[in-house]
């Protein structure tokens, strides 16, 4: 029997405007990559700040095209967090080059930074994937200067920081790559479907090649008469996005700031309440720049027993999550030699406590109360 949630975890802000969207793609009668997902990716670039998007089915594609662009190899290595979801990592291996795993800044601070890559830096690293954790700015800067000084590239893992900025910059705008998730629980949604951004132009020319099959001519050209015949020019991939899903992108992009503002609104509450529950933690307290508040992570004190907490909570209606298990401690990763990883202090840590709760902007101030007040029971009953 499905439980009946009283508070969802997430919930889709969609009403007339992306019902209209997708309607009016139906009605066209053409709904594979064409004129709506160009209209999206040139929106999503000015929107983002800039030269070129490339609408791809998902951030596992986006990820994947974007390292295949840096041309890795087995003897490459490429530094990452583990404290994200396991995408970020397989996409490395896809490219049959080696992840290795940077632990976080601290208990306060859940991403990456120059001073946690540089202890795993090595003459094989090639690049380094860094993730905006729960939507939060990693110190780009910092990371950027350690880069360049390396000849290291960067990609940006935006999954969760659709509208985040830093220094007045987006995130997705600051490495070579940007690569964005549409799933249904982001800010933006699409259903499913990504984003890989880059300002270079030769980059973008060849993430449009790799998202379908290499082919020389799309589909849509050929159907306007702009081409007869295509070749096939490297080893690509069908990671297209279609009209049905760029068509609710569009929408869903004009509503971005509001929904973030909105949720940004949801974060200062969540912490205001939060904040007398002893022993419990709000990470990103002093986070720099303009977070996209995606989700609403906490660290639950030592003694507690987070199965225990999220069953109380699930008891009384209110859906919980973890964000994230470190991939390091997957089996899969493990068997493959790649974990666990002793020198992950901070993450191990995180990846045993941490909870996140509902968070998505049609929450009401009473809902935030009433999630706030079920996780203090079960944390007085420990």
């Amino acid at each position: 029997m499905e439980c009946e949630w009283r508070i969802p975890f997430f919930e889709p802000d969609l009403g007339q405007a992306e019902i209209d969207a997708l309607t009016a793609v139906i009605k066209s009668k053409w709904l594979t990559m064409g004129d709506v997902t160009s209209d999206f990716e040139s929106q999503f670039s000015e929107f983002i700040g800039c030269r070129h998007s490339v609408a791809v089915s998902s951030c596992t594609a986006a990820l994947h095209v974007a390292l295949r662009c840096l041309d890795l190899s087995a003897d490459d290595e490429v530094i990452c967090p583990a404290l994200t979801f396991v995408a970020t990592a397989n996409a490395i291996r896809y490219c049959r080059a080696k992840p290795v795993f940077a632990d976080v800044d601290s208990l306060g601070v859940w991403n990456i930074s120059s001073s946690t890559i540089e202890r795993v830096l090595t003459p094989r690293t090639k690049a380094i994937v860094v993730v905006h954790y729960g939507g939060y700015p990693c110190d780009m800067p910092a990371i950027m200067e350690l880069a360049q000084s390396k000849g290291i590239r960067i990609v940006e893992d935006a999954a969760h920081a659709v509208g985040a900025r830093l220094q007045g910059r987006a995130m997705g705008s600051w490495g070579d790559f940007g690569c964005f998730s549409f799933f249904s629980n982001k800010n933006l949604t699409t259903g499913e479907g990504g984003m890989v951004t880059t300002n270079r132009d030769d980059l973008a020319e060849r993430a449009r090649l790799l998202r379908s099959h290499a082919m020389t001519s799309a589909t849509l050209d050929r159907y306007k008469g702009h081409a007869s015949d295509y070749d096939v020019v490297d080893l690509g991939y069908n990671y297209r996005m279609g009209e049905l899903n760029a068509s609710l992108g569009l929408v869903q992009l004009a509503a971005l700031n509001k929904r973030n503002e909105q949720r940004r609104k949801l974060v200062e509450l969540y912490r205001s309440r939060l904040s007398t529950m002893s022993g419990l933690t709000v990470p990103f307290t002093c986070s720099a720049g303009e977070s996209g508040y995606h989700i609403m992570p906490v660290l639950l004190p030592e003694r507690a027993d987070r199965a225990k907490v999220m069953d109380h909570l699930k008891a009384h209606g209110v859906q919980s999550s973890i964000h994230f298990r470190p991939i390091d401690t997957f089996t899969a990763y493990r068997e493959a030699g790649l974990g666990p990883c002793a020198d992950l202090i901070y993450t191990h840590q995180i990846g045993e406590r941490v909870l996140t709760l509902p968070l998505y902007p049609s929450m009401r101030t009473e809902q935030v109360d009433y999630v706030c007040e079920i996780l203090q029971y079960a944390l007085r009953g420990l």
